[in-house]
């Protein structure tokens, strides 16, 4: 049976949603685990140091294909530690400009994928979160510094407060036990709110960033729906189970026998707002008719 490696950065009890929808994804194009198909896991349990080498280990059993849910850091790793093997990816940035692949309809290499284009939604989410605070004439915006799209992304989000007329305050968190202090650091700076840059590192992290929000009373906007559905305020974003789900089925596809050079790189067509009323309510906001009947889902 043909064997594919997957790489993820969090656990399978955080991810089981989303597993689920590729093998959904799998499954769609006849593939069975332990059917027809073997797959072995490795995960980085939050250590994203670890990823190099986990991917390298995948790479050195001559799986048929690996599949790296490790965002960017584990799709260049991919890229370094293999030139044969099929790879797929799931990536929140520009996989062109991140030198991923020549270009998105023709990628001409041994990789291919599914991005969010997350960072091209960022200036949405601050604007959102305006709406939420008018009154605000400040807000913080939270990076990881060891992300290779740390500094597009502040550019992006100055420049989208900016256009609001907004101060901007950029905040580091390179590891988890920086995000209380980054939240005290909001509530000293009185900034009127928080956005969350849709790192990894933050996306393995979704429910104890939204208890932290609820815990300091920050309006936190993020992007995917985990962080709502736990108690934090907003999202914008796409879905994962829809990203998920589309890897799955690329790599159905890739042991069929296509190549990942003649498979474009897919989007995320489906972006989604989510509010949660019963979190506004505790943070003492008045959440505008617009946002409620504009929001896709909504928390009560």
């Amino acid at each position: 049976m043909p064997v594919v490696g997957f790489l993820g950065t969090a656990s399978p009890d955080l991810t089981r949603g989303r597993l689920r929808a590729f093998h959904e994804g799998l499954s769609g194009l006849g593939y069975v685990q332990g059917r027809n198909v073997v797959i072995e896991y490795r995960w980085a349990e939050n250590q994203l140091g670890r990823i190099p080498e986990l991917i390298a280990d995948l790479a050195r059993r001559r799986v048929s294909a690996i599949v790296t849910i490790a965002g960017t850091s584990g799709a260049l790793a991919a890229k370094q530690a293999t030139t044969t093997i099929p790879v797929v990816f799931v990536v929140g940035t520009d996989p062109v400009q991140a030198g991923l692949v020549g270009s998105l309809n023709r990628p001409d290499a041994n990789l291919t994928g599914v991005t969010s284009l997350a960072l091209q939604l960022a200036p949405k989410r601050l604007e959102l979160l305006h709406e939420m605070l008018p009154a605000a004439t400040a807000v913080a915006f939270v990076v990881n510094p060891a992300s290779s799209s740390a500094k597009g992304a502040s550019a992006d989000a100055h420049s989208a407060a900016q256009t609001h007329g907004l101060a901007l305050h950029v905040l580091e968190a390179g590891s988890e036990r920086d995000f209380a202090t980054v939240f005290a650091k909001v509530r000293e700076l009185k900034a009127g709110g928080l956005v969350i840059d849709p790192d990894q590192l933050f996306v393995n992290h979704s429910e104890q960033l939204a208890q932290l929000a609820l815990h300091y009373a920050v309006p936190t906007i993020f992007m995917y729906r985990d962080f709502v559905a736990a108690g934090g305020l907003m999202s914008f974003g796409g879905s994962l189970n829809e990203l998920y789900g589309l890897a799955g089925a690329y790599t159905g596809r890739i042991l069929k026998g296509e190549k990942p050079a003649n498979l474009p790189v897919q989007q995320a067509t489906r972006i989604e707002t989510l509010l949660n009323l019963k979190t506004a309510k505790a943070l003492g906001l008045d959440v505008p008719p617009t946002l409620i009947a504009t929001a896709d889902e909504v928390i009560e």
